[in-house]
């Protein structure tokens, strides 16, 4: 069991401390740490019985949601203890409030009641469309574009990468609507998944699997009701998206980095070698110390963010310095725990094994951590005139 004398940090209120051990105890009871050959029915079944359960409520904002507003605190532990059971749990939550942050941030009255509580309830999977195959983390290349055709717009362009692809019933898409160059002159559309002109072009699998898709769009027509936000502002519900989110990537690894700490502890402890155990060792000790060490020092950062972002202060720095450190500190963390492991920990299926595919992947997703170094600069040298 993962040390929980966090929860006790000045960060959390009581309810916070509440959640995340009632959580816990729900997860181990009703999530499978095997995945089955089937990702996409696991991915549905998951988001079913967290939404049944009423845990998705708190990946939602608003009247359909756990609260007025999305806490972050909340978001963050959620994440954290579903990444610690199960990686593909983790992503059924997140995407589910990744998919549908837009419209709880800035969706028209009609929209928030036709997909935020069928979200909330686990009755529809939603996903988030904004990567490109030229335009990652440079979103201002975006290519994939709509045009206005009199009360619709018309979608002409591809997205990959994109995660739910293939089993969500909407997609918040982002095409360039040409209102102003770069970044200024995309809007942001709910495609649902039977509209024509929408295909999965492929599906991508990755090492860590998980429903994952490239889009396309052919002529794909959208009443304007769909748009989030105003015309040409798309980039900022995108961003205002995903400094919601970002910080609970940091969480998620966090979670991993703390399951490979459990497994590292009962490894060592109960591994005898040379008549002593693997943990009586030195060289095995001071492992465990980094890795403490490290897992401390994310979490700081972590619940430092998700704190200031509940309370309404701006945390692009923070957010940033969060992921980079915790996404960073995970894989070294869980590198750690398979070098104790020895041979064991490269068997296909061991815990350590599949936390060592889950956590790449968080170094890249939600911007990778060269990015987030360039973003810490930048909002260090905004200080410096």
């Amino acid at each position: 069991m993962s040390d929980k004398h966090y929860l006790d940090w000045p960060f959390f209120e009581a309810r916070h401390g509440e959640l995340a051990r009632s959580l816990d105890a729900w997860a181990a009871a009703n999530i499978p740490h095997d995945h089955g050959p089937n990702v996409d029915d696991e991915c549905r079944a998951l988001v079913k019985s967290l939404g049944a359960a009423g845990w998705l409520k708190h990946a939602v904002g608003g009247e359909y949601g756990a609260g007025d507003a999305i806490d972050t605190r909340a978001i963050c532990l959620i994440r954290e203890t579903l990444a610690r059971h199960s990686g593909l749990a983790d992503f059924a939550f997140a995407m589910q409030g990744l998919g549908s942050g837009a419209i709880s941030l800035q969706g028209t009255a009609a929209q928030k009641d036709r997909y935020l509580s069928k979200v909330a309830r686990g009755e529809a999977i939603a996903a988030f469309a904004l990567s490109e195959p030229a335009a990652g983390s440079d979103v201002a290349a975006m290519q994939c574009n709509a045009h206005i055709d009199g009360d619709h717009a018309v979608i002409n362009g591809e997205k990959t990468w994109i995660s739910n692809g293939g089993i969500a019933d909407f997609y918040v898409v982002f095409c360039r609507t040409g209102e102003a160059p770069g970044a200024r002159g995309i809007s942001a559309f709910i495609v649902d998944a039977n509209t024509p002109g929408f295909e999965i072009a492929e599906r991508i699998d990755v090492i860590a699997p998980h429903p994952l898709a490239r889009l396309r769009f052919t002529d794909c027509r959208v009443p304007l009701t769909q748009r989030v936000g105003e015309a040409g502002e798309g980039f900022k519900v995108a961003m205002r998206t995903l400094d919601v989110f970002r910080t609970s990537v940091a969480a998620a690894a966090l979670g991993f980095a703390r399951r490979a700490m459990d497994e590292a502890l009962q490894r060592a402890t109960s591994r005898k070698m040379f008549n002593q155990r693997l943990a009586d060792f030195q060289l095995t000790q001071a492992k465990l110390a980094q890795m403490a060490t490290t897992i401390d020092s994310s979490a700081l950062l972590v619940y430092r963010a998700a704190w200031q972002r509940d309370q309404g202060r701006n945390v692009t720095r923070e957010a940033a310095m969060a992921k980079l450190t915790a996404t960073e500190g995970a894989q070294q963390v869980i590198d750690a725990a398979v070098q104790i492991f020895g041979g064991q920990g490269v068997v296909s299926g061991q815990m350590v094994e599949r936390l060592y595919r889950e956590i790449r992947s968080l170094r890249i997703y939600e911007g990778a951590t060269e990015v987030q170094q360039l973003i810490i600069a930048r909002e260090l040298l905004k200080d410096v005139t």
